[in-house]
């Protein structure tokens, strides 16, 4: 079976069909900039692009860097333009796609969910969080293996600081930190986290997956087990696609 998955980032849209028997893209991904202002016309348009690219008329699950309500309402955007706010995205997406049936979702939600059927958390019971750094930092918490939506622990205060704003990955770039440097504020991120929660596992997810052999040995002192996601950056795309086969 397979369904279409849409993953709105604050710097990209790429989307693909998805095999979800396998939990992986059927087809290659397509990708295109998110336009800057990131309005909802605007970005509609970017997810437009790359569903049209694959000529998909099915159902399609979308991502959203914020939270989301009913599989429609937006009731934040802390890395798209504010004009989010309260719009039915759901409706918005629909009728921009000629219609077919669209599912939203909170972007760490959807990567999360696929890392739990699919990745890095399966078998897993107990407190589980997966970590998406990337332009911002998500958050999916997991209680025996069901999903606490919208737990945006990214947006969580550490020394004063909006957590995402000094450990997410743009937060790397923008002060050009190295592997070392930044792990070393990612470590003292995931303490706060444990406190709070008390984890078994914490799942790395973004696209900083890709290179964990840069940092993970780096992230000392913490008790949880530290792994990365295995469906790496598609985890948003596949649990995109999931959301919306089960119409959620």
């Amino acid at each position: 079976m397979q369904i279409f998955g849409v993953d709105i980032g604050g710097s990209g849209i790429k989307g693909a069909p998805v095999d979800l028997d396998k939990g992986d893209l059927a087809q290659e991904r397509c990708k295109v900039l998110t336009p800057h202002p990131s309005t909802p016309d605007a970005v509609a348009d970017g997810v437009k692009e790359v569903v049209d690219h694959f000529g998909w008329t099915g159902p399609v699950g979308v991502t959203f860097p914020g939270v989301v309500t009913d599989g429609s309402m937006i009731r934040t955007a802390a890395n798209v333009d504010k004009s989010w706010v309260d719009t039915d995205a759901r409706v918005l997406l629909g009728d921009r796609l000629g219609g077919l049936p669209v599912t939203v979702v909170n972007d760490a939600d959807a990567a999360g969910v696929a890392e739990m059927h699919f990745g890095a958390g399966r078998h897993h019971r107990g407190t589980v969080i997966l970590l998406t750094f990337g332009t911002g930092i998500g958050s999916a918490l997991f209680v025996d293996g069901v999903l606490v939506p919208n737990s945006e622990l990214g947006h969580l205060e550490l020394h004063g600081h909006e957590a995402e704003k000094r450990a997410s990955s743009r937060a790397k770039e923008d002060h050009d930190l190295s592997w070392e440097e930044w792990a070393h504020r990612v470590r003292k991120y995931l303490a706060h986290v444990e406190m709070l929660f008390s984890p078994e596992l914490f799942i790395i997810g973004g696209g900083v997956s890709r290179k964990s052999h840069k940092f993970l040995d780096q992230l000392h002192g913490i008790k949880a087990e530290i792994v990365p996601a295995q469906l790496q950056n598609n985890a948003g795309i596949v649990g995109a696609a999931m959301r919306a086969a089960s119409g959620a």
